[in-house]
């Protein structure tokens, strides 16, 4: 039997949380969530998969309908980062919160320039860097045309996480212009800041 739960209306992370919260009560075995924005479809659809459900979406007029279907209870293969996580030798966390597209205040030009040399220097944390979070003005850095963006696929090609606010995106009209990260709400970022070790904010 599907379960279904009607999230339309709904502003990220509402339409997760919602979908959470019934999942602590049970597990069906098939869920249908009803959500009328692109940020709640991935961000529900990314939420199901880490629950271990296979999760796809279609478009319904200006809604979404993501469905969720339980895998088997198979253990997922674990990276070599989760492995040692386990095994108890994990390097710290190290979480970086990019607010705006500059650095600083004063000078834009120099502020810009400033964080564009930050990124590039990143690299050099080495395996404590774990995730870069970016909201507000920081999520056009993640944008078509910026020139962060080849710095950030970099880093995202060695390992590091990039969460991007889908809430920031559609006030900035950049949803469909995002090219590095993965779109996120405020519960994905609010339990980020609480798992990392250490949270650098810019």
């Amino acid at each position: 039997m599907t379960r279904e739960l009607d999230c339309r209306g709904l502003v990220c992370p509402a339409p997760v949380m919602q979908v959470r919260d019934l999942l602590a009560q049970e597990k069906p075995p098939a869920i249908a969530v009803l959500v009328d924005n692109e940020p709640a479809r991935e961000n529900v659809s990314r939420f199901l998969i880490h629950q271990g459900y296979q999760a796809a979406s279609e478009r319904l007029g200006s809604d979404f309908r993501v469905t969720g279907i339980a895998g088997d209870g198979a253990c997922p293969v674990m990276s070599e980062a989760e492995i040692s996580a386990v095994a108890g030798d994990a390097p710290k966390k190290i979480l970086v919160m990019v607010a705006s597209d500059r650095l600083g205040h004063g000078d834009d030009t120099l502020g810009a320039g400033l964080l564009l040399n930050f990124l590039k220097t990143l690299k050099e944390m080495g395996p404590e860097l774990w995730r870069l979070v970016f909201v507000n003005g920081g999520v056009k850095l993640t944008a078509q045309g910026a020139a962060t963006v080849p710095i950030l696929q970099k880093l995202a090609e060695g390992g590091v996480s990039i969460l991007v606010c889908g809430t920031c995106l559609d006030h900035f009209q950049l949803l469909d212009k995002k090219e590095v990260g993965e779109t996120t709400n405020m519960l994905d970022i609010v339990t980020s800041l609480q798992v990392a070790d250490r949270v650098i904010n810019l």
